[in-house]
Formats: C-alpha cells, structure tokens, sequence
C-alpha cells in the first residue's frame, strides 16, 4: 500500500511545536544530572534539541514508510542531546555507572573507537536513556496541544572530556556540516596530528591526575605517621601506630626522574625503610640546581621529617630550617620544626616557630594545641587557655584535649 509522504513545511510545524516540550525535559534532566553525579572534579552540562534540518536529513535516510501522514512526529534516539564535558578521562567510566545508577539505560556505545589513529573523529560514549515519566511535563498549559509523546522517548547523553568536546565541536563545524573531507594528504596528515596531539594531551593529563592522586595519598599516609610519632613522644597519646599506606607504585614517569624518585622515597619512608628514603631524597638534592627553590623546598622537608622519624632532630631541624629558606611561606613546615623543639623541650624555641606558622595560616588546630602545649610547659597558663580554647573552636577532638584542660583548670583555678 502507497502512503503519501508528509511534507516538509507540516513536519517542521510539527517537530517545532515539540521543541520547547524537549527543552523543558533536558533541563530537568540537566537539573538531575548535576544532583546527582559526584566526580572528583565536577562536569559542565551542554543541552540542545536537533535542528530541524539535521533531523529532516536524517529521516529521511529512513524508509519512505517512516514518512506516512499518519505519523506526526517521527522520534529519534537523538532529538534530545546532553554533552557531558568531565576534566579527565577516569571520570567517563565513573559517570556511566552513575548514570547507571541514575536512569534506565537502554543503550551505551563508544562512538569513534573503531577509526584508525589516521582517520579524523574522537572518542566519545553516547548513552541513551528512557525519560522517567517524572521529568516529563504535563501536557496542559503551553503543552496542551501536543500529542502525548511516545513511551520510549530516549535522550542521548553524551560524555566526553574537555579536549574531546572542543575537538568535537571544530569538527562539526568543519567537517561534518559543511560535509568536507580533504583530498590533499599533507593537510588531512595535519588534521589527523592534530586529533592525536588532543588525546596524547588528554592521557598526560590523566596520568598526572592518576601520579597525584597516588602523590596525596603517600603524603597523607606519611603526615599521619609524623603525628603520631610527635604525639607518642610528647606523650600524647597510647602510642596506636599509624599503618603504611597500600598504594599502587605504579606511574607514568619515567624512572629516575624527580616525581618518580620523590613517590618511591615518600612510599619507603611510609613503608618504614627510612635509611633508603633518606638516600633518594639525598639524591634528588644532589642533582636539583639551587634555582629550583620550590623543589627543594619540599625535598628538603621530606627528608627532615625522615630524620624526625629517626630520632635525628638535629639533621630535622637543619633540614626543616633550610626548606623555610627556600620557602618562607611553608607554614607546616614550621609547625614541624616547632615539634622538634618542644620534644628537645625547647618551648620558646617552639612558640616561636608555631607563631610563625599561625601568622601564614591561622585556621590550625593543631598547631593551636600544640602551642598550647608549649605555653602550659612555660608556665603561660592564660595563654595556654586561649590556644585550647581555639583550638576546639577549630575542630580538634575534645578527647586530645581533655587531659591539657584538666591540668589548665586546675592551674588557673577554674571549674570544669
């Protein structure tokens, strides 16, 4: 049976009467999108409906049945489009199974793994999600005359990282739209330079996010072990050890180089093996040319606080001193040296390196506490107070405070 095949001018009518309809459920969609999906850095959203002359090309590469008067609007998997744009590429994965969680997912496809490293096009994932009936406005109002949309209404998703969405958006410009693909080998190499240049970027991007991911976590393994060593030894605590960090030891750098050599002395002063930490950041130091201030700034209070874990407080305390040369603004690094002091029982010597941390950065509690310590050892009791007080404002556990406060009350004559 012949059907006669809508024309244009009425399906345009049609699909642009739908169009603030679509509008108004991306931007919910959008709305649920940025509730709920949690990335270590969070994504921005791009939103549009299909033109209608991208859309009218493309059904029209459907079967001529498709195209019959009986159907008011022909719906595709893509008439609604939301980009995800995340900063690294990890976070693709972590939002598909996010999205997962999210919405009923009807389909996941990796568009442009199939090119060659030659062909012009970037990766991307496309998800294609059912509306939850939720997120569909109510067919009254500005919506009234709208025919109820089908049950399988889908919304493409599309997530790509910051360089794949701006690749994405030249090509489209260049290429897709205007239909153009160069005969000239020279400039269709550069292209294909240029989209290879884009993800090299894009997998050092990631693997310095994966080399400081792994950075933090030694350095929070290693800034927690310090604590506890300075509380066992200034007696504050029951002297729980703090356990080595298992972290992968892979990266992306090549051996020998500073950042891989300052994760491997960071993971052996984690791991206990002090001797050979000391040995690597020695090395670093060795080959760091002295205008390099910041590296050895932070080398140098690595290895101070290696030599705090042996017992060494003199190669600490030259070692944190130095650093505090090369950068004054260090406030832990006073905070350190202020440590060594008070275990030497040097507490004017530790007041004043706290003062100098508290006048980079006030917001320490314990650095507070600490000087607290000190003061209540200097028999500055008032003071003494007022640091503990502060330092419960900050946040510091009431219970590593409670035996510091009985003794202050009791100085000073006060009621608990």
């Amino acid at each position: 049976m012949a059907h006669t095949i809508i024309s244009k001018k009425q399906l345009k009518e049609t699909y642009d009467s739908y169009n603030p309809y679509f509008t108004e459920i991306m931007k919910r969609i959008v709305s649920v999108l940025q509730e709920k999906v949690h990335l270590s850095a969070q994504p921005t959203y791009k939103s549009r409906v299909k033109s209608f002359n991208s859309y009218y090309k493309k059904i029209l590469r459907l079967k001529s049945d498709k195209l019959s008067q009986t159907q008011s609007i022909i719906y595709l998997t893509d008439i609604m489009g939301i980009r995800m744009i995340c900063a690294f590429l990890e976070d693709i994965n972590i939002a598909v199974e996010q999205l997962k969680s999210i919405f009923d997912i009807k389909e996941v496809e990796i568009k442009g793994a199939d090119k060659s490293f030659s062909e012009f096009g970037y990766e991307s994932i496309h998800v294609l999600i059912k509306i939850p009936d939720e997120l569909k406005p109510e067919l009254k109002g500005e919506f009234k005359n709208l025919a109820a949309p089908s049950d399988e209404l889908l919304c493409e998703i599309q997530i790509r990282t910051i360089l794949q969405d701006a690749w994405a958006e030249v090509e489209h410009e260049l290429i897709y739209k205007t239909e153009f693909s160069p005969f000239d080998a020279p400039l269709r190499r550069k292209l294909a330079s240029l989209n290879a240049s884009l993800t090299l970027a894009d997998i050092t991007f990631q693997e310095i996010r994966d080399y400081q991911n792994k950075l933090q976590s030694e350095l929070e393994s290693r800034r927690k072990s310090f604590y506890s060593i300075a509380d066992e030894m200034l007696n504050e605590n029951d002297g729980e050890k703090i356990a080595p960090a298992q972290i992968n030891r892979v990266t992306p750098f090549v051996l020998g180089t500073i950042d891989d050599m300052l994760l491997q002395a960071i993971h052996a002063h984690n791991e206990g093996n002090l001797d050979l930490a000391v040995s690597i950041y020695t090395k670093i130091l060795e080959t760091v040319p002295e205008k390099d201030r910041n590296v050895i700034a932070v080398i140098r209070k690595h290895r101070g606080m290696a030599y705090f874990a042996m017992n060494d407080f003199d190669s600490a305390l030259k070692d944190f001193k130095i650093s505090i040369e090369f950068d004054s603004k260090a406030f832990r690094t006073y905070y350190y040296e202020g440590i060594v002091y008070s275990i030497k029982k040097e507490y004017k010597k530790a007041v004043e390196c706290f003062d100098k941390s508290l006048e980079i950065n006030e917001f320490q509690a314990h650095t507070h506490f600490r000087r607290s310590v000190a003061y209540y050892e200097l028999a500055e009791y008032e003071k003494s107070m007022n640091d503990l007080d502060t330092a419960l404002r900050l946040g510091l556990d009431p219970a590593e405070c409670k035996t510091l406060q009985q003794k202050l009350t009791k100085k000073l004559g006060l009621s608990m």
